[in-house]
């Protein structure tokens, strides 16, 4: 690397890697101020407050990194510019993307480094977050099944190849609310369909109620008339306890389980789950590269710093991009989700208009 490229990378990373170490600094004492009479109340132990802080760290660094990202990019190139430092690299025969490669590739690697945390080390590490934030809540020696009396929007995949989606499950009660069941073959294609407005565990036995069935042949098609019970006892091995423990969260799955995931759905018609989960996949390998979008578009604006007056305008001036850029993230989503745009563009849309903003700005700098 030449000596003129660690000269500006080296302020980048020191800013970077400061600015996270701050936020992170202020996200523990806060969180820790804000709520240490509720805790002491609660008798929480102090080792699973570690691990609730230690867990939470990867969270916030992963939202944290494009604002650190930002303003190291801001202040390093303002400063540089304010020095007159960048007229004397340009008047070297320096392009703007020359001076400024490395800080890019920093960015990508920090997008990457984003990528694996993201993946790897939250979705991993969601469900232990969750149980030790219930224990925080109902102190640790209560039961789960105490603490969690209802669970909402549940869905499981059983034995022989069912699915299942379930409105509502009361634990207390051992009682399913809203439920379908779709049995597929070993190709995956549906071969019944069970609809039910309740589902009743009782002397290990299921009892549904209002169950209409639908039996359906290899292209789909419904056979036969549905049957339809006011009671019916169900032979579904299924007890409760598995409902409980097997559920599926898409934001505890890693990329390759919640591509398995989907792929299973494809086959029950949920249309608009599945949508809604390939925004959430696409949106897994886009988001992290946020870090690469701020900064291209931090460039050309603390390019253009002179004074300090411009300085803080430009400032502002990026943060507000940076806002706008979050903004169109989230209406991108919403109309992806919606179905409104296709999924892969719905979770792409707002990176591909930050790549080509910054690259234009970029290449119209003087």
């Amino acid at each position: 690397m030449r000596i003129l490229d660690r000269y500006t990378l080296k302020p980048v990373v020191k800013i970077f890697l400061s600015c996270i170490f701050i936020f992170l600094f202020l996200y523990v004492i806060i969180v820790v101020l804000t709520r240490l009479e509720e805790k002491k109340k609660k008798k929480v132990p102090i080792y699973i407050l570690a691990q609730y802080y230690l867990l939470n760290l990867p969270v916030m660094f992963v939202q944290v990194s494009p604002f650190a990202c930002l303003l190291s990019t801001l202040y390093s190139f303002g400063k540089l510019n304010q020095d007159n430092e960048i007229i004397a690299m340009r008047s070297s025969g320096q392009s703007v993307f020359q001076i400024t490669r490395n800080t890019i590739v920093f960015g990508l690697i920090i997008s990457i480094f984003v990528f694996y945390v993201n993946n790897s080390v939250i979705a991993r590490s969601q469900a232990r977050l969750v149980n030790i934030r219930e224990q925080m809540d109902y102190g640790v020696g209560k039961s789960k099944e105490k603490r969690q009396e209802v669970i909402n929007n549940l869905s499981m995949y059983g034995i022989k190849n069912r699915l299942f989606f379930i409105n509502k499950f009361a634990v207390a009660d051992n009682t399913l609310e809203g439920i379908t069941i779709l049995e597929h073959d070993e190709h995956q294609n549906i071969t019944k369909k069970i609809v039910a407005q309740k589902g009743i565990f009782s002397d290990g036995l299921w009892k549904f109620y209002q169950c209409i069935t639908y039996n359906f042949d290899k292209n789909g098609q419904v056979i036969q008339e549905p049957t339809y019970f006011e009671e019916e006892l169900m032979s579904i091995p299924e007890k409760p306890a598995d409902f409980q423990n097997q559920r599926q969260r898409p934001d505890f799955m890693t990329i390759p389980q919640l591509e398995d995931y989907i792929w299973r759905l494809s086959k029950s018609g949920a249309s608009s789950v599945i949508r809604n989960l390939k925004v959430d996949l696409y949106q897994r390998f886009a988001s992290p590269f946020t870090n690469l979008i701020i900064i291209l578009l931090g460039i050309p604006f603390s390019l253009i710093m002179r004074r300090k007056a411009t300085g803080l305008f430009s400032i502002g001036v990026s943060i507000l991009v940076g806002f706008l850029y979050y903004i169109l993230d989230a209406v991108s989503i919403a109309l992806g989700k919606g179905g409104i745009l296709p999924p892969m563009l719905s979770a792409s849309l707002s990176h591909i208009i930050g790549l080509s903003a910054g690259i234009y700005f970029i290449k119209t700098l003087p």
